[in-house]
């Protein structure tokens, strides 16, 4: 196809800041139609964006002639349901996280989209940070040694805030674990590889929000991970630290040690490391090679706009890329369906107190 045509299920925030303006940048691509059930969200993202085929129902955009491919943005319940009728009708699926609210929803979401031979994506997005992609490729290399130890952490203040839907479990699943502890989960995999058992704990500090919202699901959330390769991992997320802010200003720490050394990102600074050694006494800071800065075959310019936000949209181009190339998208569906094996996981092991062990997935 010359131009592939992309319809967006969901036109709030994640749509408005990410896919937007990432197909903008992708040669041959053109959003042709938008699906919100919000009639307001949608009239601001179609005004936005100069976007004048709008539709209240996604049953309807999936049945364009011009849609080949879909991003799925809407709340995580409807997920499934979704990308496995875009594969039906043989549209690309991207995704956001998580994928599904549990491990056997999202594990037949992938293997129907697989059997539909259409390409899938998950959008986990920050493994398209400059220094995640180097911080990966010096772990792969060898430059750390075995590692040891990966750890993480997602700091934020949201305090008493109205989150909507993500704060209702039989809309979203989890809380904090699937809104933002995936990603870090996902760190893990792209680092590290799989978890092969973990122990985990939750908790809710706020049952009611701003606006009397009640909310039934965790704001905090921490994991103590074994992975298959030995390596051990510390993971945890929440929205009551009070005095970090908010959305991409709160702190986004990855950490990976080993024999040979050290390597430490955050995302608030997505054009550098912090490495370490034996020959050091302290973390140096070392900026991203130019090769990295951005994603091979983007044409985003790493100079023009925020870094904290504009590598955001290599994940539009990834997705375009596998399309025209016939190839799998990085990271898949199966990369979700890994995710939510371990969130899974968690949520078990926080009801009985105790280790479980995650099913490992394809790769």
């Amino acid at each position: 196809m010359s131009t592939i045509g992309v319809g967006i299920i969901g036109s709030g925030g994640i749509a408005l800041q990410n896919h937007l303006p990432g197909f903008a940048l992708c040669p041959d691509t053109k959003v042709v139609a938008l699906c919100d059930s919000n009639p307001a969200v949608l009239a601001e993202a179609s005004q936005k964006w100069g976007i004048r085929a709008t539709h209240a129902k996604w049953e309807e955009l999936i049945a364009r002639d011009d849609v080949n491919a879909v991003v799925i943005a809407t709340p995580n319940f409807l997920h499934p349901q979704i990308a496995k009728a875009a594969a039906a009708a043989g549209k690309h699926v991207l995704c956001e996280k998580p994928i599904a609210l549990n491990y056997p929803d999202a594990l037949d979401m992938a293997t129907v989209c697989e059997n539909a031979g259409i390409r899938h994506m998950t959008a986990f997005t920050y493994r398209f940070v400059p220094a995640m992609r180097y911080m990966t490729h010096l772990v792969k290399q060898g430059d750390i040694g075995q590692p040891y130890h990966f750890r993480a952490q997602r700091f934020q203040d949201w305090g008493d805030r109205n989150l909507g839907w993500r704060q209702v479990k039989k809309l979203a699943g989890s809380g904090e674990l699937g809104d933002m502890l995936s990603h870090r989960i996902d760190y893990g995999h792209f680092l590290v590889g799989p978890i092969s058992r973990l122990v985990s704990d939750q908790k809710r500090m706020i049952d009611t929000r701003a606006g009397n919202s009640v909310s039934d699901l965790d704001d905090w959330v921490a994991i103590l991970a074994q992975y298959k390769t030995g390596c051990t991992g510390v993971l945890e997320s929440t929205k009551l630290a009070t005095g970090r802010g908010e959305g991409l200003y709160g702190q986004d720490v990855a950490e990976v040690n080993g024999p040979d050394g050290t390597l430490t990102f955050t995302t608030q600074k997505p054009l550098e490391l912090r490495i370490g050694n034996r020959r050091t006494t302290d973390l140096q800071t070392v900026p991203v090679p130019k090769e990295f800065l951005v994603y091979p075959g983007s044409k985003r310019d790493p100079s023009d706009g925020d870094p904290v936000k504009t590598f955001r949209y290599d994940q539009n181009y990834e997705f375009i890329a596998a399309i025209r190339e016939c190839r799998p998208c990085t990271p898949s569906l199966w990369d979700g369906v890994r995710a939510q094996a371990v969130m899974d996981a968690a949520i078990q092991s926080a009801e009985q107190g105790k280790w479980i062990d995650v099913p490992q997935v394809r790769s």
